[in-house]
Formats: structure tokens, sequence, C-alpha cells
């Protein structure tokens, strides 16, 4: 094959044909340093409000119209291999230092069940480049690139060189360049490719099919660029890209013969094999065989041959919906821009050709077809909306969709699928035998238009073109941190991935609301999360109500000698405040716990004596909470006076108090205290509340009902201060440790002002403090006032459809569109369909918004106890072997000691 390469100088390419080109990667992300553009990260969702989308449709319909000429546009599936998975599971970690003998990192067998999960996945993510000709006044410049390109044809044949490009046209095509990106700034995100990406498109064309060079590999190269030698510019070899044999409806040598015959019974009287006995007719062989060194493998290049005339906004998005096969779609959109008036000009010809066919089918007995009149209607409109403004275009398109495989049945069975696909949605793709080669080439950079592809040109005003989703691309999730699962929305696998910890670091919030139903796995989600914030170097916070202590269960199990458990209702450690605090915070912290507990006020008299009484235990060798009432006791046997009768009363009231169980965890000095050095003495912290209950809601507005309450409840809404006061310690403490609060069943939380406060504060300041809120709930506005803050968002099923619509408005979609409510309600983990459990509505920082699916890792220690369906359980996927001289570890140990 002829490579169409002559010259690469930076995103510059002169093409064996004479023109040159500049290429530009479309939505390029941060993949590398800043090479000029615009390259700020946009990430557009599957799901986008209507805003949103028409803001996007008005940036496309601008970046069309400022372009000229006739660039082309590439919408390639990039292959990703799972390593490059495991590369971003461990990027940014600092692991500890591992003492000879023990057992590797934690986050390790993370990774290792990632990659024995995605293993032979077909994967791929989708990459967007826009080639523009560059055009130059100059005609010796013109003359150049013509005899370049004549010199090109025979210089292979003489062993000799490409011909040189002087200094001067170099930098004449550098200022063409520019004025092209300054036309370019303002619509979508771009940066000029890089050559050894040009390289790779070409790369990528030959090896569908096959393994083929990993773009992640690429965007780090500078392989592949010309240098400046003497003042003409050299250019390394590209001779070895075009080792390949490409032939037209090649025979799969793996298709039995179509007559049953053998090698020998096939040949034909002249001694020739005959062709209507070679695995069927060449007619029905609509595919390309490429073959190289790497293996043989199989394409199809189909056409859009018809348009529909009219489209809803909704249905319109043709490319869009391609991410929806179970296989990769590439497609090269060759443009031809018409400015109005010429384009005006064209339609005034074909409404001439109308009124002549009109006039002749006047003459015949039949009469018009109804044809003429709708292409009149037609061509009616489209003048209309070519005189409205004066900076319309008319697109004049020819679309090439290619599908491949690694057999021809295979490669033949995709193509019949999308062209099943575009049928139903009005639009006619054709597989032309003959021109499959020719399409083919057209999909490489720095090739011209053949002349045989124009009868498949497309004619639409820019608008219209736009609103088929050619220049947007849609992910969900984050570049890199724990795997999460996999997108729903793309037919192949596509991992997501999430990374609450790096939140803080980029400005953004770490914390994450979840709704839905019960069952609906809100709670696997958060274990999950938590699970991996510890393994990747982090600190887990879980406050569990639940009566089976399912987050103690999960902890132990998940985290070994590496978690706390503190139970409120089974005392084994104390949470005494002047035990746990020193100084002025300890003090602050039990003067606010006896305030809360006694219901009294701190500017009384009963809140003067609580005062001193704090003050001399906390000063005593040995602060407790047990030495606040002897204080209290020995204040009430002094002098008598209201003081007296004040220490007396609440000296009476703490005995009430310090004798019931649930109080134990305050008032038992001979309990151990919670150690608070959470970063050397565990990860995970459990504190479990079963057994405390808190007064009603209502009671909180009527202090008269809440007096009333029985002594447990407000036993256990004074607990509740000290155990958000423990979270928020922990939480804060140290600024460069992520640490993650988790609150299930936030509902039970947000019923008190101390919980509610609790939420307010690491919401508001958690950012600050590298802390997040992982909080789970039934209902969106359970997640109180400030959810709004909440930077990772996740909806699954809710069946009914008033918390539908505020759960889909939580996650930033429209409340009121039906197809979304029928999604929540009946079409997420529906009941009974054990295969699709898990499934979420998310929305990340990047407010990038789809459908995943979430998976529980194949690691016997979070699976055995992650669920929480009752009745017997199913046995726990085999675990994904942790090896300690894998890639991974191996990659973990270069960290640590670098």
């Amino acid at each position: 094959m002829r490579v169409p390469i002559r010259h690469i100088a930076g995103h510059l390419l002169w093409s064996v044909q004479g023109s040159v080109w500049a290429i530009y990667r479309l939505h390029p992300g941060p993949d590398g340093p800043d090479t000029g553009g615009q390259v700020e990260e946009r990430v557009q969702g599957t799901y986008v409000p209507a805003a949103v989308r028409d803001e996007q449709l008005a940036k496309i319909t601008h970046l069309v119209r400022s372009l000229s000429g006739a660039p082309r546009l590439f919408g390639l599936c990039a292959q990703v291999d799972p390593g490059e998975i495991a590369l971003k599971m461990i990027e940014g970690i600092e692991p500890a230092a591992q003492e000879p003998g023990t057992a590797s990192h934690p986050w390790v067998e993370n990774v290792e069940a990632a990659l024995e999960l995605l293993d032979e996945q077909e994967m791929h993510r989708r990459t967007l480049w826009l080639a523009v000709p560059l055009t130059t006044e100059s005609r010796g410049h013109q003359l150049s690139a013509q005899v370049g390109a004549v010199w090109s044809e025979f210089a292979p044949l003489l062993g000799l060189r490409a011909a040189p490009v002087s200094l001067r046209e170099v930098n004449a095509y550098r200022e063409q360049a520019a004025k092209v990106q300054a036309a370019l700034t303002g619509g979508i995100t771009f940066r000029p490719a890089r050559p050894v990406e040009i390289v790779w498109m070409i790369q990528h064309a030959l090896h569908r099919g096959l393994p083929e060079p990993l773009l992640a590999e690429a965007e780090s190269s500078n392989l592949f660029d010309s240098t400046l030698h003497h003042g003409v510019l050299r250019s390394p070899s590209y001779a070895n890209l075009g080792q390949v044999r490409l032939q037209e409806g090649g025979i799969d040598a793996g298709i039995d013969p179509a007559d049953g015959r053998q090698g020998s019974e096939r040949v034909a009287p002249s001694g020739r094999a005959a062709w209507w006995r070679q695995a069927g007719s060449p007619l029905a062989r609509r595919w390309l065989q490429v073959e190289s060194d790497t293996g043989t493998a199989y394409q199809a290049q189909l056409v859009l041959a018809e348009c529909p005339p009219a489209v809803s906004q909704s249905a319109a998005d043709l490319f869009a919906q391609l991410e929806s096969l179970d296989f990769p779609v590439d497609y090269t959109i060759d443009l031809t821009l018409v400015g109005a008036e010429k384009a005006r000009a064209q339609v005034q010809r074909k409404k001439n050709e109308l009124i002549d066919q009109a006039d002749q089918y006047d003459a015949r007995p039949t009469g018009m077809p109804a044809s003429l009149a709708e292409a009149a209607r037609d061509l009616g409109e489209l003048d209309a909306r070519l005189s409205r403004t004066g900076v319309e275009v008319e697109v004049q398109s020819v679309t090439v969709l290619t599908v491949w495989g690694p057999t021809a049945a295979v490669c033949d069975a995709r193509a019949r699928a999308l062209g099943a696909l575009l049928a139903g949605a009005d639009y006619r793709a054709v597989r032309p035998t003959g021109l499959q080669e020719t399409l083919f080439t057209l999909g490489l950079p720095g090739t011209v238009r053949p002349g045989t592809v124009r009868e498949f040109t497309q004619h639409q005003v820019s608008e219209d073109w736009a609103l088929s989703g050619a220049f947007t691309s849609a992910e969900v999730g984050d570049p890199n941190g724990m795997f999460l699962g996999i997108d729903l929305d793309c037919g192949t696998t596509r991992p997501v991935m999430i990374n609450v910890a790096d939140a803080p670091k980029v400005d953004a919030s770490a914390s994450m609301g979840i709704v839905g139903d019960l069952g609906a796995g809100k709670s696997v989600l958060q274990k999950l999360i938590a699970e991996a914030v510890w393994a990747r170097g982090g600190c887990a916070i879980c406050i569990d109500r639940t009566p089976v202590r399912e987050w103690a269960t999960f902890a132990r199990a998940a985290a070994g000698n590496r978690v706390q458990i503190i139970d409120a209702a089974r005392a084994a450690v104390s949470i005494d405040p002047l035990r746990m605090f020193d100084g002025p915070e300890g003090r602050h912290y039990a003067l606010s716990y006896l305030t809360l507990q006694l219901g009294i006020g701190p500017m009384s008299t009963h809140g003067e004596v609580l005062h001193h009484a704090v003050e001399q235990a906390a000063t005593s060798d040995t602060p407790s909470m047990r030495r606040v009432v002897e204080a209290l006791e020995q204040m009430a046997q002094g002098q008598p006076g209201r003081r007296q009768d004040a220490a007396a009363t609440l000296a009476g009231l703490l005995h009430v108090v310090a004798d019931n169980p649930l109080a134990a965890m305050v008032f038992d000095a001979a309990l151990p205290p919670v150690r608070l050095d959470a970063s050397s003495a565990c990860d995970m912290i459990v504190i479990t509340t079963a057994g405390l209950k808190l007064p009603p809601k209502a009671a909180f507005a009527h202090p008269e009902i809440l007096h009333q309450q029985p002594l447990e409840a407000l036993i256990g809404r004074a607990v509740l201060y000290l155990i958000a006061a423990l979270a928020r310690q922990n939480a804060f403490e140290d600024p460069g440790r992520f640490t993650a609060v988790v609150l299930d069943e936030l509902y039970w939380l947000t019923s008190s002002a101390e919980g509610t406060a609790l939420v307010h504060e690491i919401l508001h300041d958690g950012r600050k403090h590298g802390a997040g809120l992982i909080a789970g709930s039934h209902d969106a506005d359970e997640l109180g006032p400030d959810r709004g803050l909440m930077a990772y968002r996740a909806l699954a099923r809710t069946t009914d459809r008033e918390r539908a619509r505020r759960g889909l408005e939580f996650v930033g979609l429209d409340p009121n569109d039906t197809e979304l409510l029928r999604l929540v309600t009946t079409g997420l983990s529906p009941v009974g369909h054990k295969g699709r459990a898990g499934e979420f509505l998310l929305t990340c920082p990047r407010q990038n918004t789809g459908r995943i699916k979430a998976i529980i890792p194949r690691i016997a220690r979070i699976a055995s106890s992650i669920t929480t369906t009752p009745g017997p359980r199913t046995p726990p996927p085999a675990p994904a072997t942790a090896d300690t001289g894998g890639a991974i570890g191996v990659a973990l140990s270069k960290e640590h000691t670098a």
C-alpha cells in the first residue's frame, strides 16, 4: 500500500498527492502538555439537559460555519488495553513502606481483579480528529507542492528520499494553520495533533480487527516528527507503514467451500480455480482483506446514500447511536462547505430542473409523480433557510462508516447489523462492491476525495448537519481512580472510573449523594467506594445504624486488622470527650454534650455551674466525664445557695444518665478511649448506633415535647453529638490524607440538629480539609438543603414517580422528561433480574451523566459481605490472585522507592 504521508512537521502533513493538511485532535482532555489550541477539558455525558444540548449545538454550528473548503472529520475507536486501565487505577497512589515478608499493597488485589475481569474484552474509546486542507496564494508554494507530489511517485522506484520542503514554505503553511486555529477558537475543545498521533491514525486503519498500536503510547511519544536541516524539512521514513496487502473481496481461509468440494475438485479444466467456486460470488464478498505482518483482518466500508429529509432533534444524533452497537464503528466524513450565495444559486438551478421535469410529466397521462412535489418543497425550505442569514453554509458531506472483524463472517455480520440500525433511523447505507479500497483510502489522513464517491454526497444546512452529533463525544466518570463498573450506554465494554479522593485537588467537592429504592444497590455502591478509599491510602469513617451491623461485618472482612469498631450499644471503648480530646477542644465538646444531654442553657445558672465542673475535671490528673460528676457532688456539699442547689440537681440527673447502659461509652472510665490516630491505627472506623434512639423530627421544633421524650431517646441524641464530633475530628485531622465519611440511610441522621450540623459542616468545609461525605438516602430531599454541594451524584431505581422526579432533578436532568422517568422507574435494575443489579445514573464533577453498572470485584473478602440480601448466600466468585511479583506490584514498588 502506498503511504499518503510525505512529510510531517508538528501537526502539518504534506501529502504525496500534493496537498497540505493541518490536523487537530478534538476533545483532547488532560493528556499532555499544552501545545496550543483550546484544551480546557469539557466532557459531555450521554444524558444532558436541553439547555446544555442547545449550547453544544450552537457551538458545533459555529464551528462548521467558521470552516471553509473541504475539511475532513475522523471518528476513530482507539483500542484500549486492560493494562491502560490498571495504570490509571494506580495513578497518584503513594504506597506505604512494606516490611519484608508482608502482604502486598492492598490496592494491588483490586487492580488484579479488574485486569482479570477486562482481559480479552473488546474495549475502545472514541477519538475525534479534524483535518483541514491548507491553501496558499503563493504560486511558488503551489508549484513546489505539485513537484513534490510528482517526485514522490518516482522517488521510491529510484531509492531516493522525498522531495524536501523549504523553511519558507513551512512558515507559510504555519501561518495558514494559525488562521484556521483562530477560527476554531470559541467552539469545541481542540489541540494540534502530534506527529506520532497522525501516524497512529494510519496504523489504526491498517490494524482494525488485529492488535493495534495503542493511542496511549502515541500520546506520550515524540517520534515521526520532521526536522529542519540546512533550511529544508527532512523527515524519517514512513515506508514501513505501507507494508500491507489490500485485497477487495479477499477470501477468508476459514470459510468452508460453498459447494462442499475439496481443493482438487475446485480446480477448473484450465488448471485455475473457478471464481464461482471460491467461497461464493465475488459480488457477495463486499469487504476488504488487509494482510500485514501481525495477521489478516477484514473491513467493510458502508457509505450513506440517503438521509431522511426531516428528523426530530431527539433522534437526529446518528453518530451517538453508533455507540449502542456491541462492536466499534469508525466514521470518516468528507465535507465540502459552500457559502450561502453559491448554495442558493445551486438550489435555483435544481428548481429550474424540476420545473422542466414537471412540464414533461404534464404531457403524460399518468401526470406528475408525488416525489417532484416533495422535492420542490424541500428545495423551497432549503432556499428559505439559506436566505435567512448570510453566514449560513451548505454542508455537502460524504460519510463512510467502517466495521471490522477477525474473520470475514464476523465483519459481514457487523456490516449487516450496522445497516439495519441505520435503516431503523431512516438512513440508507450501501456497501458498494468495487469501492471498498477507495472508501478505505478516504479514511487515511492526507488523501484527496476520489471522484467516484461524489454520487454519495448529502446536502444539508449547517444546523441540520450539526444535529447528527459527529463532533460530540460522551463519557462518564473520572479519568482515573477506582474501577467502579462499565458504561451501559456503550455497546462494547467501556470501564467507568471515579476518584473521589482527587476531587479536592482539582477544586471540586468530594462528596457524593446516592438516591434509590430499598434494595436498589445504594449501600453496595457506598461500600465499594469506602473500600477503595482505604485501599488507595485514605481513611473511611462509617456511621452504621442498621440492627444487623452490616458495615461492621463488611469492614472486618474487607479491611482485616486495619479496622476499628465503635459500638454505641455494646460499650467496648470510651468516647468520653475529655479523654479523646486535649485542651480547650475537649472542654468544648464536653460542655456542649452535657448541656445537650441535660437540656439546659449554657448562659443559665445551671450552665455556669456545669462550666466550672467541666473546667475542674479537665485540669485534674485523669480528666473524664466521671470527674465532672464528682466535681458537681463536691460543689453540692459547699455553702448553701442557688449554685449549690444547681450542682446537686445536675449531679443527680447525671447519675441517672450514667447508670443507663447506652451512656456507658461516655461515663465508664474503665473503658479504653477511642484511638484518634487513624492514620497509623486503622483505615476504616465504623461507629454502629444500633440500639440508640432519637426523638422524632417533629419534637425538635417544640421544646416542651422534646423534654417529654424517653430517656433512651435523649441519651441517643446526646451520644449522636459526640459521634458526630468524633467523625468530624477524624475527617478534618489530616488534610493531606483523604477521609470519606460514609452515612447510609441519611434520613436517620438528619432528623436531628446534631446530625444535620455534621452533614452541613462536611459539605461546606470538607474540600479544604481533604474530606468528603458519601451519603445514601431513599429520597433526594432527605439529603438535606445542601445537597447541591455534592459533586458526585447517583440515582438508582426509584419506582415512585414523584421521588423519581426529585432524583432526576438532583442529578441535573429534566424531571419532566417521560423517557428519563421511564428509565428510572422501570429501566434501572428491574426487580427479579439478578444480572441487572447495580445500575445507576451517575454524575461526576465534570458534569457528565451516564448510565453505569457497578461491579463487585472478584475478591473474596469483599464479595462475601458486601450485599445485604437476606436468605442463603451464593458462594462468592473466585478471588483474583494478588501476585506480589506482578506488574502492578512492581509498579507500586518502583513508585515507592522513587
